[in-house]
């Protein structure tokens, strides 16, 4: 679950993370009434943020106003003014593609002097099944640039699992990033709270760009970005409040309602498929017979009717979509229990109309896949039937042909 920079920011404040004060708005009046707070508070610059789930918000501009996501202002008068540019309207960045996400709430903050700016990261190293922590001396830019072009700008440190980081790696780290002095042991300590507030809010990112130091020698976490485990958030139901609806995709929302995992994608081929492995081995099939999977689909350990349904209603929703693959394995479920749930569901009225131009192949493998295959044969339903995984590639190029 993705976080909004406000959101992280308050739980970065929460674990005592040095960050620049700010308030969240919906309207333009809310805003000013923020920075007119924050001026009395002796803030003299303000700088207004667009709060959407993407990244290059600095660099990305408004579709009506053209406005940057991230505005700087030197009066109460330009923070309303940059408000009014970027409420209701569309920010397009790298990340956001050329739709763009809407602009629903700003971040009003207090600007900071910057005399140096750093980047950090927290998350899982997969292939080392390890947290991670990457810093590298050239923040406030893309993290992917400086890898492919100054690699050894980046400097690790990972951490065992079910320890604590050490203070030799926060100094290191604090170190490699050129600190010295008080601001050196501010560093040491801020990576080292980073690191715990990751462990305390099970998140699986966390990412502060910039971190930057102040010319009076303070450390500052000044933007940071973060995501939730949402296996773990059953531990965390006031965290899982913060989930913010209206950033998601609305298919995959619908799809997580009824216990999907559904990932759009830009082809014509929708696949269903019983397991994370088959669905990924399902959407390489469909490349290889000339097509484009639409979507990865996981129904779960089982394949009922309710979940078959479900999957059309979403796989549905993509009027790309010009044919439907269905790859099961029968381990916990039989086949044949899964031949008969999906020509229950294709018989639903509401899936026969939106399936009646649509080829649906089902593949079916394991136990009594073949008592499966003759059922789906024997129905006069615009149902393919078949149990070899070239069988299935074969119809799914017929139908992409």
């Amino acid at each position: 679950m993705k976080l909004h920079e406000y959101q992280a920011k308050s739980i970065l404040k929460e674990h005592n993370i040095k960050t620049p004060d700010g308030e969240v708005a919906d309207t333009a009046d809310e805003a000013v009434a923020a920075a007119q707070k924050m001026k009395e508070n002796g803030a003299t610059l303000f700088v207004v943020k667009a709060q959407i789930h993407a990244g290059g918000r600095g660099k990305g501009k408004t579709k009506d106003s053209g406005a940057k996501g991230v505005i700087l202002c030197d009066t109460i008068d330009e923070v309303k003014e940059a408000a009014e540019s970027l409420l209701g309207d569309t920010l397009v960045t790298v990340q956001t593609g050329e739709e763009g996400k809407e602009v629903n709430k700003i971040y009003v903050t207090d600007g900071i002097d910057i005399e140096k700016e750093f980047y950090l990261s927290i998350l899982l190293d997969r292939a080392k099944s390890k947290n991670v922590i990457m810093v590298s001396s050239e923040g406030g830019v893309e993290i992917e640039e400086v890898a492919a072009e100054s690699p050894e700008k980046i400097v690790k440190e990972w951490v065992e699992p079910g320890m604590d980081i050490q203070h030799n790696q926060a100094r290191h780290l604090a170190y490699e990033l050129g600190f010295s002095g008080d601001a050196f042991k501010q560093a040491t300590k801020m990576i080292i709270q980073l690191y715990n507030c990751y462990l305390a809010v099970d998140a699986s990112l966390l990412e502060v760009n910039p971190m930057v130091l102040t010319p009076d020698g303070d450390v500052y976490a000044l933007d940071a970005k973060m995501s939730l485990d949402d296996s773990a958030l059953h531990r965390h139901k006031d965290l899982a409040e913060l989930r913010d609806e209206s950033e998601e995709d609305p298919i995959e929302l619908e799809a997580s309602k009824f216990g999907l995992n559904y990932i759009k994608l830009d082809g014509n081929v929708g696949c269903m498929v019983n397991g994370a492995g088959l669905a990924m081995a399902t959407m390489d099939i469909i490349k290889l017979s000339g097509g484009e999977p639409a979507n990865f689909l996981d129904v779960g350990g089982s394949a009922n009717v309710e979940t078959v349904k479900n999957g059309f209603r979403i796989i549905l929703e993509d009027e790309n979509v010009k044919a439907i693959l269905i790859n099961i394995f029968g381990g916990i479920v039989r086949c044949d229990r899964v031949a008969n749930g999906v020509l229950e569901a294709v018989k639903d009225p509401e899936i026969a109309e939106k399936v009646s131009n649509v080829p649906i192949i089902v593949r079916l493998q394991g136990t009594n896949a073949e008592e499966g295959k003759e059922i789906i044969d024997n129905s006069d339903l615009n149902v393919i039937s078949a149990v070899l995984l070239k069988d299935a590639a074969a119809e799914v190029s017929k139908v992409v042909a």
